[in-house]
């Protein structure tokens, strides 16, 4: 069974949040797109969720200073790889961290936090 149907049937499914800092890429040219290494986090992240690694949960989205990618479908490991992953990309601000939630949980930003990237 799909993990988002299983959402869906009330069953809570392991989320990790990866939390970026929006902090603008240094270097740019003026007017140009100040989060470049967004685009390149979800072209990563669609490429590990067609080979079947993660799902994301959600499109990504701006919360509290941060930009937020959430990714669902395995175990916790294998989620924390792979946002240890995107913390590690050139580009992507240092700062990055992940929340350990669940479907469950009331609003995004709950749950264990983990600095990223991890050793």
């Amino acid at each position: 069974m799909d993990p988002l149907d299983l959402v869906n049937h009330g069953v809570m499914a392991a989320i990790v949040e990866i939390h970026v800092p929006l902090i603008p890429a240094p270097g740019l040219e003026p007017g140009a797109y100040p989060f470049p290494w967004i685009e390149r986090v979800e072209d990563f992240l669609i490429e590990i969720e067609d080979e079947g690694v993660v799902e994301t949960y959600d499109e990504g989205e701006e919360f509290f200073g941060a930009y937020v990618f959430s990714l669902t479908g395995t175990d916790e490991e294998a989620l924390v790889s792979a946002a240890s992953r995107v913390a590690r990309f050139e580009g992507v601000p240092a700062g990055a961290f992940a929340m350990i939630t669940d479907s469950a949980a009331p609003s995004m930003g709950m749950g264990r936090r983990i600095d990223l990237p991890t050793s």
